[in-house]
């Protein structure tokens, strides 16, 4: 069986990450499916949703999935480039929700090889800060971390994205189409 056409944009808060990813999107002359995970619980949050959505532009199809990105990635097709952004947000929406992380994790991970959409990823990388203080954030960072590693083994291709400026971590040279 095939690998599916998975990348994963890895990058700290405001690296660059989530601009770059869209910028593959562009690039690929495909329909774009916008995947978002973010919940506008305050004005800075809608802000900064209204600003992702002009910048992006009126050609992205949006489909909002804070908790079910299993469900947004199954009604996607093979002619589509699909953005999820970001893995960060929904692992933090799950964890708020009390819900399973594994259970969940491994239905994502599964949607990715189903989904016959070419998928980009983007997650934080939080392994590189201190040792958080308090159980949520070291249960968080651990989960994060774990994703991210799931994420990168299933992936074609993982990008480190720092001040804008791209690394390839690991690359299976399967070539976007």
């Amino acid at each position: 069986m095939t690998k599916p056409q998975l990348t994963l944009i890895l990058g700290g808060a405001a690296s660059g990450k989530s601009t770059f990813a869209e910028n593959i999107c562009f690039q690929q002359g495909k329909p774009k499916v916008y995947i978002a995970t973010a919940q506008a619980f305050d004005d800075e949050m809608r802000e900064k949703i209204s600003n992702h959505r002009s910048q992006r532009g009126p050609d992205w199809l949006t489909i909002e999935a804070p908790l079910d990105v299993v469900s947004a990635l199954s009604n996607c097709t093979s002619g589509q480039i699909v953005l999820l952004d970001c893995a960060t947000l929904w692992l933090s929406n799950l964890l708020l929700a009390d819900q399973d992380i594994a259970t969940a994790s491994d239905a994502f991970l599964a949607a990715l090889v189903t989904c016959p959409a070419i998928v980009i990823v983007v997650s934080n990388e939080v392994g590189n800060g201190i040792v958080p203080d308090n159980k949520l954030a070291r249960q968080f960072r651990n989960a994060q971390g774990q994703l991210n590693q799931l994420l990168a083994a299933q992936a074609n291709l993982v990008i480190q994205v720092t001040a804008g400026l791209p690394q390839t971590l690991k690359n299976e040279a399967i070539i976007l189409k």
